[in-house]
C-alpha cells in the first residue's frame, strides 16, 4: 500500500520538473562565434574586407558557414554607414568591395575603423568585431639591373608620409601567390620606405611577350592591414603555345591518329580475320573429306 502511494507522489514531482529542464535545456549557452576581420587595399585602386567566421567546436576550431553577416564603416549606430552584407561561404568567409558610397566616411580622417555584425542564428548567438587601420599605399617601381624598389607611404594628419620597419614581401605573381624575387622572403621599409630587392628569377616563363606581373605585398599588418602593388615588366622568357589539335599525335583528335597506330591496330584486324576465314575454310574441307 505504501508503495501505491509514493508512485503518485514521484510523478507529480516528475511532470512538475519537467517544464524547468526543457528551459534550461532550450537556455543552454550557445558556443561562442569568433570573427576576423581583415582590410585589403588592392594595387592602390580596389579596397574590400574579409571577415571570417570559426567556432570552437569538440575542442578545435571550425570554419562556420552560413553565417549572414553585415559591413559597417566607422560605426553602425547609423545606419547610412553600411557597406555592405553577406553569408561565409564554406571556408566560412566572406568579401565585400568597398563600395564609392563609403566616400564621405573614408575621407574623414587618416584612420578608419570596420565593423562586422554576424546575424544571431539556431546554432551561435550575434557576434560582432572592429578593425582599426591607417591608410596607406605601397608603390612599385624597378631600376637598372632588374632591380624592383618598393615604397611604403602612410597618410599622416593629411600627408603622405614614408613608414619604416614594414616588413614587404617582393616577388612575381605565380599561380595565384607570390614567388619570392630571390632567396629573402620579407624586406624591412627603411627610413624613406623603400625596400629594394634583387630580381634573381631567371628564364621564368611569360606571356607571348615575355612580360610577368612583379609584385610588393604587406600581409596582416596590425596597423595597415594588407597592401598590394603590382606593375608588368618583359623580364620572363616568351612563352609561345603549340597546339597538336590539327596535327597527328597521340593525344590528336579523330582523324588525326598517328599512321603507324593505325597500321597496327588495321593490321591486328586484319590478322585476326585472316585466321577466322582460315578456319572456317579449314572447317569446310574437313565436311567434305566426311562426305566423301
Amino acid at each position: 500500500m505504501k508503495t501505491n502511494k509514493i508512485i503518485p507522489f514521484i510523478l507529480i514531482i516528475v511532470i512538475g520538473l519537467y517544464p524547468s529542464f526543457l528551459k534550461a535545456q532550450e537556455s543552454e549557452e550557445k558556443p561562442t562565434l569568433s570573427l576576423n576581420l581583415k582590410y585589403f587595399n588592392n594595387n592602390n585602386t580596389t579596397h574590400h574586407l574579409q571577415v571570417q567566421a570559426k567556432s570552437k567546436i569538440d575542442g578545435k576550431f571550425q570554419m562556420i558557414a552560413q553565417i549572414p553577416v553585415q559591413f559597417y564603416i566607422t560605426n553602425d549606430s547609423n545606419k547610412n554607414n553600411l557597406l555592405g552584407s553577406g553569408v561565409t561561404n564554406e571556408k566560412g568567409e566572406a568579401v565585400i568591395l568597398i563600395p564609392s558610397t563609403a566616400k564621405v566616411q573614408w575621407l574623414k580622417s587618416p584612420n578608419q575603423n570596420f565593423l562586422v555584425v554576424a546575424a544571431s542564428t539556431k546554432k551561435f548567438d550575434e557576434g560582432r568585431t572592429e578593425l582599426a587601420i591607417t591608410k596607406a599605399k605601397l608603390k612599385i617601381d624597378t631600376a637598372d639591373g632588374r632591380v624592383i624598389n618598393a615604397q611604403i607611404i602612410a597618410l599622416v594628419d593629411t600627408t603622405w608620409t614614408p613608414i619604416s620597419a614594414v616588413d614587404v614581401i617582393v616577388g612575381v605573381k605565380r599561380h595565384g601567390g607570390i614567388l619570392n624575387a630571390n632567396e629573402t622572403a620579407t624586406y624591412a621599409s627603411d627610413s624613406l620606405g623603400f625596400v629594394m630587392a634583387e630580381f634573381q628569377r631567371e628564364a621564368i616563363p611569360g606571356d607571348a611577350k615575355g612580360d610577368i606581373v612583379i609584385i610588393a605585398s604587406v600581409i596582416d599588418n596590425d596597423v595597415y592591414g594588407n597592401l598590394t602593388s603590382e606593375m608588368i615588366v618583359p623580364w620572363g622568357a616568351k612563352s609561345v603555345y603549340t597546339t597538336n589539335y590539327n596535327h597527328r599525335s597521340l593525344f590528336a583528335r579523330r582523324g588525326y591518329t598517328p599512321i603507324w597506330l593505325e597500321l597496327l591496330a588495321y593490321g591486328i584486324v586484319v590478322a585476326v580475320w585472316s585466321v577466322i576465314i582460315y578456319l572456317l575454310f579449314q572447317i569446310m574441307q574437313l565436311k567434305k573429306l566426311g562426305i566423301e
